[in-house]
């Protein structure tokens, strides 16, 4: 059965009207933050799916961010179209199927074996849909090149969405070479990019959203987010972590070589708050503290999440481990507690923040392979910057909420305090 498709004015973006219906091989969609571009590539691949008979593949760096960004924002895209009845969502599996019998699938690059082996139980894949496309590598964009492969009617097509992070992406060098930065829009037979920003997008934001963007002093910040345009990186605060895939590392133990995970113990743990606009961040960590060595293991990272929720999922994460959390909630704080887990209020005090920073960069950090939001902020936290340039004292309270966290998890070790269960209630 084909579900029954309105594209009401009330529902679709007008910006994105011809893209609902473009099929050329690579389809770039980018620019600032708050624009609609996910939300618009989702509405494509419903319409693709339940009026094109298309398999969608759709991709992120890290398989465990992905239930919290473009899965989410199909299911949101399913009930939106008011077609909850005609597509099954199985949440744990990361699948829907419409009606029809084609699919969504998703996957994250983490696993390439993983990503060669999935196949829908109708047809072909012939349309990939990459969510933060800046973070996958050039071996990433080609694997995935390798699924749309095999006979098929439609013609098939990769769309990339993602914010312009860093001047000097290999995106530009491979996409770019035509583009005009005067404009908004590109098209020739192989490749088609449509630059939005936030007034893209007006009617769909609320006030409070259009002044935050509008309102950005940061220059990276609203070259980036609020101008969609390609950032340059200024004074990074943090230049001491490395990226390592510590679940397949390992450790020698006596004569045995064990794997480096199973010897950690005295797991720190740190959760900063958030809803809607801004998410909520835990973070697993483990010290080696005469190596002065970090190493983040776990993360979540979620928005709209609820406080029953967090607690869920912060069971299976660290069970009875104490987290320390942002004591600026402390509502939140006792409704954890009430679930069980042992959770503390930051500490804080004056200049902690700057405390932290400076604690934290005196550690190396070698982070999991697996925890991409935590490289993504470490690789773009960064001091604010005076109108000549030069880096201020005070860093940017953006895209900062997994090392918040991380500053609340080891306030014992700044301190040189002891977490006991008297401090956790």
């Amino acid at each position: 059965m084909t579900p029954p498709i309105v594209l009401s004015k009330r529902l679709f973006n007008a910006a994105y009207k011809d893209f609902l219906m473009d099929d050329t091989r690579v389809q770039i969609l980018y620019g600032g933050s708050s624009s609609g571009k996910s939300f618009a590539a989702s509405q494509k691949a419903i319409w693709d799916v339940a009026n094109g008979g298309r398999n969608y593949l759709c991709a992120r760096k890290v398989r465990n961010t992905i239930r919290g960004s473009i899965f989410n924002e199909i299911c949101k895209a399913i009930t939106a179209f008011q077609l909850d009845a005609y597509f099954k969502i199985n949440h744990s599996d990361l699948v829907i199927t419409c009606d029809n019998g084609y699919q969504i699938l998703f996957a994250g690059l983490d696993d390439v074996n993983k990503v060669k082996s999935i196949t829908p139980i109708k047809g072909i894949i012939t349309n990939i849909l990459i969510e933060e496309a800046t973070e996958i590598e050039p071996n990433d964009f080609r694997q995935l090149q390798r699924r749309l492969r095999g006979k098929s009617k439609k013609r098939k097509t990769t769309t990339l969405v993602f914010n312009p992070i860093l001047q000097g992406h290999w995106f530009q060098e491979m996409f770019f070479g035509g583009w005009d930065d005067s404009k908004t829009y590109y098209h020739d037979d192989k490749l088609t990019i449509l630059k939005t920003i936030y007034t893209a997008n007006l009617r769909f934001l609320e006030k409070e959203d259009i002044e935050i963007l509008e309102d950005e002093t940061d220059k990276y910040f609203h070259d980036v987010y609020t101008l969609g345009n390609w950032g340059v990186l200024g004074n990074l605060i943090f230049k001491n972590w490395e990226m390592r895939d510590l679940r397949n590392e390992t450790a020698i133990v006596g004569e045995n070589e064990v794997p480096l995970l199973s010897t950690f113990d005295k797991w720190k743990n740190g959760c900063d708050f958030g809803f809607s606009s801004d998410p909520a961040a835990v973070v697993r960590s483990y010290y080696d503290k005469t190596r002065k060595t970090i190493y983040i293991t776990d993360e979540i990272y979620m928005r709209e999440m609820t406080n029953d929720m967090l607690g869920k999922e912060l069971k299976e994460l660290i069970g009875r481990e104490y987290i320390v959390c942002d004591s600026a909630e402390p509502k939140s704080i006792m409704d954890l507690r009430t679930m069980g887990i042992q959770a503390l209020g930051a500490r804080k005090g004056k200049d902690s923040v700057n405390f932290g920073i400076d604690w934290l960069q005196r550690q190396t950090i070698v982070i999991d392979t697996g925890c991409q939001n935590a490289k993504n902020e470490f690789q773009a936290y960064k001091w604010k910057e005076d109108k000549d340039g030069n880096a201020m004292k005070v860093p940017v309270d953006k895209k900062n909420h997994i090392i918040d966290a991380l500053r609340y998890a080891y306030e014992d070790e700044m301190e040189n305090r002891r977490v006991t269960a008297e401090s956790a209630f």
